[in-house]
């Protein structure tokens, strides 16, 4: 299990076991690539190296040379955060270092961008639209910062806990956040201790189901939203018009 598998299997179970049967790969997209992109950056130049060369159909343009506007961007966000003095800071420590640990029945494995032995903290970079942006959630019952909605609280939770595992104390979390804007804006962010209790509530709740989804005790059942969904929908009955918000 990882963070990412984990949250795939709450968007939409049948898409996800049709990935992991590899019947189903799930387009490329730009958003994905970029994260790549900026997050590479920040390892070495070798690996920001390797992703230009596999991505460069995506990122140069084929006439008249230069990037594309999504990587003009994210170059914008690469230099906005190289300037600042406490961004590098907080992205001091080992990059990419992989533990693996048990949580609530199931193997785990994460891959931290940035972990500082010494200071006892890791990092890691997200890129948004608006730092300031807010998002409805029915998870947590109201309004959330992007932090929320794109589940990187849960995230620095499940790491948390791992980590802790394979060095025998907690470490804390940072999020290096910066935006699309232009120019771009930037957070470093913590986050108190008193939302992880609920993230890893939330983990064990969920995470039995993902596990019979996944060993195939149960069935998957699609979110009827998503491109998978869509591509192979059947219609076998109407749909009363109240339920089109609350699918």
């Amino acid at each position: 299990m990882s963070v990412s598998l984990f949250k795939k299997f709450l968007d939409c179970e049948a898409r996800t076991m049709a990935e992991l049967r590899g019947d189903y790969t799930p387009p490329l997209s730009n958003a994905l690539v970029v994260g790549s992109y900026v997050h590479a950056a920040f390892e070495n130049p070798e690996a920001f190296a390797a992703i230009e060369e596999q991505y460069s159909d995506m990122i140069f343009k084929k006439r008249g040379g230069g990037k594309y506007a999504d990587f003009e961007t994210a170059d914008r966000m690469i230099d906005c955060l190289k300037a600042d003095p406490f961004v590098m800071f907080a992205l001091e420590g080992d990059k990419e270092e992989i533990y693996t640990g048990e949580l609530f029945g199931a193997q785990w494995k994460i891959k931290v961008d940035s972990i500082n032995h010494i200071r006892k903290t890791f990092s890691d970079i997200k890129t948004t639209s608006d730092l300031h942006k807010r998002y409805w959630s029915t998870k947590y019952d109201g309004w959330v910062s992007f932090v929320e909605e794109w589940g990187y609280v849960f995230q620095m939770a499940i790491y948390r806990e791992i980590i802790k595992q394979n060095e025998d104390e907690y470490y804390t979390p940072y999020i290096v956040a910066v935006t699309k804007e232009n120019p771009p804006n930037k957070a470093v962010l913590h986050i108190d201790d008193s939302r992880f209790d609920f993230e890893l509530e939330f983990a064990e709740m969920k995470l039995e189901r993902i596990l019979q989804v996944k060993s195939g005790e149960v069935d998957a059942v699609g979110c009827q939203k998503c491109d998978y969904c869509r591509t192979n929908k059947k219609l076998s009955n109407t749909m009363e018009i109240g339920d089109l918000i609350n699918v």
